[in-house]
């Protein structure tokens, strides 16, 4: 007997799910048949939105968009009515929502430290303590917080985005030992993901496609991740396979940290 994935019975709540990991992650819970409900600060309207809407209605029709601001504490409040009015439950929190903010520590001003910190790192916090109620009447709750490889080895120039990824680490852990056996926290460290966001980063040097085939040379695996290998992970954490899961985040970086020096 083929072994399964089915969330049939799931509602899975994914932010900045209309693109990139999110989106990879939005499509493949829609593949194991939960209910996917995705959050991101664009109007219904926004092409992006509709785009999402055409990509995901190929996989499921049982799919909700609400804008929602996830540094801004009122409106996560109001998408924690809305779902509970709506959906009545939900079972699994993604809280992927996040931004490449990229400077050095000496140029680093307050206002780009507070953005990145309230988008980065706060965020999360306050998604998971708005969800907390409707995870825990779940019984069997799963936070994933994703992370990044940068909280393990970084580059110049990254900060503070390598700062805030690193402290995701020990939030990890302090939902996992304050929230079990209710709710499940884990966290996903991506490394170099083939997302329209990296290849901004590509975009930025004057050979990009140079600087892409000396990005992939640098991994053992000889390749860059996609969204929705990353979704899969996301889909197996929350399935009752992982149910020993908990308090750990996992680096998913194509070998790159195992390596000594490039």
């Amino acid at each position: 007997m083929a072994l399964t994935l089915d969330l049939k019975e799931k509602n899975v709540l994914i932010t900045g799910g209309i693109s990139g990991i999110g989106l990879g992650a939005a499509i493949q819970f829609a593949k194991a048949g939960a209910k996917v409900i995705v959050c991101a600060d664009l109007s219904l309207n926004n092409e992006q939105v509709q785009t999402f809407y055409e990509e995901l209605h190929l996989y499921s029709n049982d799919v909700h968009y609400y804008q929602t601001d996830v540094t801004n504490h009122l409106e996560i409040k109001q998408l924690e009515q809305d779902i509970r009015n709506q959906y009545g439950r939900l079972d699994i929190l993604i809280s992927n929502a996040g931004k490449n903010i990229f400077t050095t520590i000496s140029g680093c001003d307050q206002e780009t430290w507070n953005t990145n910190q309230k988008l980065n790192l706060e965020s999360h916090w306050l998604l998971g303590k708005a969800m907390r109620p409707m995870l825990q009447e779940s019984g069997h709750g799963v936070i994933i917080i994703l992370s990044s490889n940068h909280a393990y080895s970084s580059m110049q120039g990254c900060f503070p985005y390598n700062v805030s990824k690193a402290a995701l680490l020990a939030m990890v852990r302090a939902m996992a030992i304050e929230w079990a056996p209710s709710i499940r926290t884990v966290g996903i460290a991506p490394g170099f993901i083939d997302t329209p966001g990296n290849q901004l980063w590509f975009d930025s040097f004057e050979d990009s496609q140079k600087v892409r085939m000396d990005t992939i040379a640098l991994h053992p695996v000889k390749r860059l991740g996609t969204p929705e290998q990353i979704g899969a992970w996301c889909v197996f954490l929350c399935s009752e396979y992982a149910a020993f899961a908990n308090g750990t985040t996992y680096l998913i970086d194509g070998g790159r940290s195992a390596l000594m020096q490039d």
